[in-house]
């Protein structure tokens, strides 16, 4: 009888975390950290892929078949990332839209290479993920050394320091970002007095603080993601450090804001054009708001990725994934980011990136 009830919570279990799938359904995975401090970010993805889908759907689906959404958690560990990915390739899914992390995209886009799945990143930004070669890989979103040019030319023209203090937190996105921002502020005869890491998950950073403090530093910036980055802002101010923060997209989520309260305020970050304020997606963003839900951060971009898919599947009168990369490689696709072209290595073929700065709870572009 145990074991009887042992098996039935498994198959209930089982049955939670997979779809139903009808014959024709075209499946598409959608992956990120559903656990762990950077569940938030994986919110947005899931809000863009489940409205986009509807919509979709109501409109005839992919080439008359229904889009069915396979979500799963990778947790940002690259291990469950290789594991999820093994397991959309045996079920032959149909295309990937993920995953969040770096560290967890770069080898899973390995196998869905060898399976020829189309995976296209929302969020995940490491050069390393579109410089291989790969005919099956891209992304929505922008690129890391991109987005250090925009940093490091604001600090250097906005003159937003002398004193720089370059922190990261170790993870690919993090650390690819620093040290990008450091490689541009030294060429420009910037001084970087403190260059340390932290480690993510940690929650007491007094002890940096106080050589922060020590340094004298005056601009503070940080690769790494909102967690840590509110944690420190606001341990910093505690400690009487006045000097600037900044970052990257990681910062991109009102959790920061809930972490870093009042002392996130003047917290500056690269991110890419606000899409909610595009006139043509002025339907989607009040479909969004109108069930409760701000479509903030990766929402849109994810929303994007599925348009890109479901258009390109449309042209190529196949779900086939060496046809539906084809036609993505080669084809312009109407989306709520406006119209959308990868380049060859699989990059948009414009991201521009701006600064953005925290204020009462919110990020707006910086004047």
């Amino acid at each position: 009888m145990k074991i009887q009830r042992i098996l039935t919570v498994s198959t209930v279990l089982m049955a939670l975390n997979t779809p139903l799938v009808q014959a024709k359904d075209v499946v598409l995975g959608v992956v990120g950290p559903a656990t762990g401090q950077y569940a938030a970010f994986f919110d947005q993805i899931t809000h863009g892929a489940k409205s986009v889908v509807e919509t979709i759907n109501a409109n005839g689906g992919v080439n008359g078949d229904k889009l069915v959404l396979d979500i799963q958690d990778d947790a940002c560990d690259p291990k469950q990332a290789v594991a999820v990915a093994n397991k959309y390739a045996a079920q032959k899914t149909a295309a990937v839209i993920g995953h969040f992390c770096s560290s967890s995209a770069i080898p899973a886009s390995e196998i869905y290479a060898d399976a020829e799945i189309p995976m296209i990143a929302s969020a995940a930004s490491s050069p390393i993920i579109t410089e291989r070669g790969l005919q099956n890989v891209f992304r929505t979103s922008g690129r890391d050394d991109l987005s250090a040019v925009v940093a490091y030319e604001a600090i250097i023209k906005r003159k937003l320091g002398t004193r720089i203090a370059i922190i990261n937190d170790k993870s690919t996105y993090g650390r690819g970002l620093a040290e990008n921002v450091k490689a541009g502020i030294t060429a420009a005869g910037l001084q970087v007095v403190v260059d340390d890491t932290l480690t993510q998950g940690e929650k007491d950073f007094s002890t940096l603080v106080s050589k922060l403090k020590l340094a004298n530093v005056d601009l503070v910036f940080f690769g790494g993601y909102f967690a840590e980055g509110g944690l420190l802002v606001r341990q910093a101010r505690e400690q009487g450090l006045k000097a600037t923060f900044m970052g990257g997209d990681g910062m991109a989520s009102t959790e920061f804001a809930s972490i870093a309260g009042a002392a996130g305020d003047g917290f500056l970050f690269t991110f890419y054009p606000d899409p909610r304020n595009n006139p043509k997606a002025a339907d989607i963003v009040k479909k969004f708001r109108d069930v409760g839900y701000e479509p903030e951060g990766y929402t849109l971009y994810t929303y994007a990725a599925i348009q890109a898919y479901a258009s390109a599947a449309n042209n190529a009168k196949s779900t086939d994934g060496s046809k539906v990369s084809k036609s993505l490689h080669t084809d312009s696709f109407n989306t709520v980011l406006g119209d959308m072209k990868f380049d060859k290595k699989g990059d948009p073929s414009t991201e521009p990136f701006i600064i953005y700065a925290w204020e009462g709870g919110k990020y707006k572009p910086l004047n």
